[in-house]
């Protein structure tokens, strides 16, 4: 088995339990994420958040249309740019992100359990590394492309 075949496992299993947990709140993990992420960083732009989210820009509109709908987010324009609007929880919002939050440290502490300390932390830099080392890879091939 190739080390990218069981990362795609492992985050595929992860997905699909934490869905499990988090489906009683009534947001879809699509709307999570939004949710978490507006959580963290309040007020991106609606295209800072659909690059941030890997989404194309319009699935993330839809998305808005309906947490707006479901009176979770809202549109505020922003005060240097009017063409220009940045997306923040409601207070209604506030309750199932923080529950998400809950979940996903009860979580990740679930997954982890089979780790001692040290292995934890060797994996969290492993991870890290390989994750940098995409991304200087990616940045390179794109400065190179331009060049």
């Amino acid at each position: 088995m190739s080390i990218g075949f069981l990362m795609h496992d492992v985050a595929r299993l992860m997905r699909y339990r934490f869905d499990a947990r988090a489906r009683d709140l009534g947001v879809t993990r699509p709307q999570w994420r939004v949710l978490l992420h507006l959580a963290r960083t309040p007020g991106p732009t609606q295209a800072e958040l659909a690059d941030l989210l890997d989404v194309e820009r319009i699935t993330l509109c839809r998305m808005i249309d309906r947490l707006a709908d479901a009176g979770l987010v809202e549109r505020r324009a922003d005060p240097s740019d009017r063409r220009v609007w940045r997306l923040h929880l409601l207070p209604a919002a506030h309750g199932i992100a923080d529950q998400l939050a809950e979940i996903g440290a009860k979580f990740e502490e679930e997954i982890l359990s089979p780790l001692d300390e040290q292995a934890r932390a060797s994996l969290m830099a492993s991870l890290e590394s390989m994750r940098d080392g995409l991304r200087r890879r990616t940045a390179d091939e794109a400065q190179e492309e331009v060049a």
